[in-house]
Order: structure tokens, then C-alpha cells, then sequence
């Protein structure tokens, strides 16, 4: 594969879809600020992280694969409100005014493209600046010349599409999403029961060629039909959902217990959060779309059918509370009821105050910087090595996701590895 990887030269377009939202927006003034000095990309896997060699010397993972340079990256995409990056992140008040005022030029440069929106799938939402589009067709058709016309208006070699925006409404896998003639004839008999917003996202982004990374717990591109289409188009797919908060620590928590063979009898999760995605999945058919990735975690991580005397009868259950005084700061709380020794019972509780964009941003950034170098490495399809960054990593029929972050991180540094010709270090020499 080291002979293969395409340099990252010329210009790499990232299309957000949700460019004036919370997360976008805090990427990419993070983003700006780190190109011009005048920030740390912490947080970022491919900006800081380092990675032993087969000879033991440790590198920083830029230096060893040929990633996009922050100064080649070109910030657009689309939304369902008008404001410029610069407003819409004074209305998300992650930031401060003073660090937005570090790049106000370039954000206010950054203005969104009209959306491809249905309300149906999020009530909450009443977007303004939006598509005029008969069919879900009409509606990709739109999108794959914006893409096209972006492309070329910034002399963009490279283009990614990274979904950041809203969680939709749950839709159950159906016959319809199971090849890719079938998708087609779906989107162009206009079932708008079955495609979704981010179907038409994902298709026009696959369909141009560009990688396309879901943000959120939607059903999008891990569907058989969008496999097929990836596949065919020699492109690669990434998701879903950011693994930022309470998931975060389920995953580094539970691999623990399991690690020592500690039982768990319960595991109670709830939030608070105040931001639009808090009001989106105050809606009940919004929030099962997030409930069913945050409940596969633990389950996936502690294999109660392999431990049952541990791990048979774990109660797991997950709130989310819409709390508008909080807005981007969520609080999480877990109460975990652990057993050890002779059944005897013990309690962890966590209480995470955590900024839900300032986690989630770095994420965003590496996926769409990891994505554009899968691309170029002429690799397609599901990106399971991209697991590491995802609440509910994407897999296909005849895998099981992984969901513990120690293994989800070693296999980012085998990929690695494997993509230069090297080998993992032995810690037994």
C-alpha cells in the first residue's frame, strides 16, 4: 500500500453539512486559528498523536503517512439557517467573542450553501435557507453540483463531505436500503418515508467521488445499498456518531471492568444539554435515533453471553435531558452498581461537565483528514479503523463492531502501520 498513497497535494475542499452549527463552527475556527500559530490543535489524533515504529523510534503520525496539510484545507458546506460561520458561531456561544475575532475575516468569508431539509426529520428544526426540491433525486441532483461548483470555485483537488448537523428521526434498515437499485428507485420515486436527508448527503457525496463521514447516529451510509455504492465508486465511508462525552468514558470504563473480571449489575446514564441537538432529541422519534448507538456500547464491550456470572444481567439505561440554560456545556452523570470478591456490591458514580463542541471538533477535523488519506490510499468502503473516533462504529452484516477504545486505537495504529509497510513494535526485544 506504501507505493500507492497518492501525496496530499493541491487543496482539499471539506463540505460540512451543518456548517453553522455548533460543532462546525468550533472546528473550524480551531482549525484556522492552529494554521496561523495563534492555537494548539489539541485534541486532534492526526495533529498530536504520536506512533511507535517496527524499530522502536516514535513519530507523530503526520510525519509517518502523507495527511493534508491545515493550510490546504478550504471550509464550506450547507445549512438550514443563512448566517456566515462568524455569526453562527457568536449564536452557538462556544467560543468566545475575543478567539472568533482571531479569524473573523475567514469565518464571515464562510457562507452556507442552501440545505437539503425535510422538518419531518427534525421536528424541532425550522430552517429557512433550504432546497426547493420535487423529489429526493431532485434533491441529490441539487447537492452534486454544489459540490461540483465548489469544487471548482476553489480550485479543490480533493473534496469530503463530513455531516455534522442534526440527528434525524429513526429509520429501521428496510428492503429499500438493501442495494443500491433499489436506493435509486426509492430516491426517484420520492419515499420520503425511507430516504432521509442525509441518504441524499451521502449519495451525492459518493456519487462525486468525495469521502463521506456521518457525524451522527443516523441510518445513512451503513446500509448495504450505500456499501455497494462506495465500493463502486472507490470511496471511502466513515461513521457514525462522535464518540465526545458519556460514551467516551462507557468505553474506556467497561473495558476496564472487564479487564479485572468485575461484574456490573447496573449502569444508569442520563445528560443535560442545552444546545440545538439538546432541543432536536427533546423530540422522542429524534432521540431514538441516539438511544439505540449510546445502548449498543456496553453491551458490545462486555459480552454477557461469554460472562454471565459477571455481565447476565446488566440494567443500562440512558436519558437525555433538553436544559437551555446549559447550552453547548452538558453535564453527564453515570451510576454504575459494580460486584467483586464473594458478590460484595460497589458504586462508581462520574460527573462529566464537559463542553460537548470543544471534544467533538478534533474529532470532526481527524475524520475528514483520515478520510481524505483512506481515499488516496485507494481504500473504500466502510472504514472500520475509523471506529476509534465513533459512538456507533459502522460494520457490515458479518462483523460485530468494536467498541472498546484501547482496541479501537490499536487498530488506527495497525492501519497505519500497514499503510508503510511496517510492522507493530515487540515489547518482548
Amino acid at each position: 500500500m506504501k507505493e500507492n498513497i497518492k501525496p496530499a497535494t493541491g487543496r482539499l475542499g471539506v463540505l460540512v453539512v451543518g456548517v453553522g452549527g455548533a460543532v462546525s463552527t468550533t472546528m473550524i475556527t480551531g482549525t484556522l486559528a492552529a494554521r496561523k500559530g495563534l492555537s494548539k490543535p489539541i485534541g486532534s489524533i492526526a495533529q498530536m498523536a504520536t506512533i511507535r515504529m517496527e524499530n522502536n523510534d516514535e513519530k507523530l503520525i503526520k510525519d509517518v503517512v502523507p495527511l493534508v496539510d491545515l493550510n490546504d484545507i478550504v471550509f464550506g458546506g450547507w445549512d438550514i439557517f443563512p448566517d456566515n460561520a462568524y455569526d453562527a458561531a457568536m449564536y452557538a456561544e462556544v467560543l468566545k467573542e475575543k478567539d472568533l475575532n482571531l479569524v473573523k475575516e475567514e469565518l464571515q468569508a464562510i457562507k452556507p450553501m442552501p440545505a437539503a431539509f425535510d422538518h419531518n426529520f427534525a421536528k424541532r428544526l425550522n430552517g429557512t435557507h433550504i432546497k426547493d426540491a420535487a423529489t429526493r433525486w431532485e434533491m441529490v441532483e441539487q447537492l452534486r453540483e454544489d459540490i461540483r461548483n465548489f469544487k471548482a470555485a476553489n480550485n479543490c483537488e480533493r473534496i469530503a463531505v463530513l455531516w455534522a448537523a442534526s440527528t434525524e428521526i429513526y429509520v429501521p434498515l428496510c428492503k429499500e436500503h438493501e442495494s443500491l437499485a433499489s436506493l435509486e428507485a426509492a430516491m426517484k420515486a420520492n419515499n420520503t418515508e425511507v430516504i432521509s436527508p442525509s441518504m441524499c448527503y451521502a449519495y451525492a457525496a459518493i456519487a462525486e467521488g468525495a469521502p463521506f463521514i456521518m457525524g451522527a447516529p443516523n441510518l445513512c451510509v451503513d446500509t448495504p445499498a450505500m456499501w455497494e455504492f462506495s465500493k463502486k465508486m472507490n470511496v471511502p465511508i466513515a461513521g457514525k456518531d462522535f464518540k465526545s462525552g458519556q460514551t467516551l468514558m462507557k468505553t474506556v470504563l467497561a473495558p476496564m471492568f472487564k479487564t479485572r473480571m468485575l461484574g456490573v449489575s447496573g449502569w444508569f446514564s442520563t445528560n443535560i444539554l442545552g444546545n440545538r441537538d439538546g432541543e432536536v432529541l427533546d423530540q422522542p422519534e429524534n432521540f431514538k435515533t441516539k438511544e439505540v448507538s449510546k445502548l449498543s456500547v456496553i453491551d458490545n464491550i462486555l459480552e454477557p453471553e461469554k460472562y454471565p456470572d459477571l455481565y447476565g444481567d446488566v440494567y443500562h439505561k440512558v436519558r437525555i435531558n433538553y436544559y437551555p440554560p446549559r447550552k453547548d456545556n452538558k453535564e453527564a452523570w453515570d451510576n454504575i452498581d459494580i460486584f467483586g470478591w464473594m458478590g460484595y456490591p460497589m458504586e462508581i458514580k462520574v460527573n462529566f461537565l464537559c463542553r460537548d463542541s470543544i471534544l467533538a471538533a478534533p474529532i470532526a477535523l481527524d475524520l475528514v483528514i483520515f478520510s481524505d488519506l483512506a481515499l488516496r490510499a485507494g481504500m473504500s468502503g466502510i472504514q472500520t479503523w475509523l471506529s476509534f473516533f465513533c459512538k456507533s462504529p459502522m460494520h457490515d452484516f458479518e462483523h460485530e463492531p468494536v467498541h472498546d477504545l484501547f482496541t479501537q486505537w490499536r487498530m488506527v495504529k495497525e492501519t497505519i502501520r500497514t499503510m508503510v509497510g511496517e510492522k507493530s513494535p515487540s515489547y518482548l526485544d
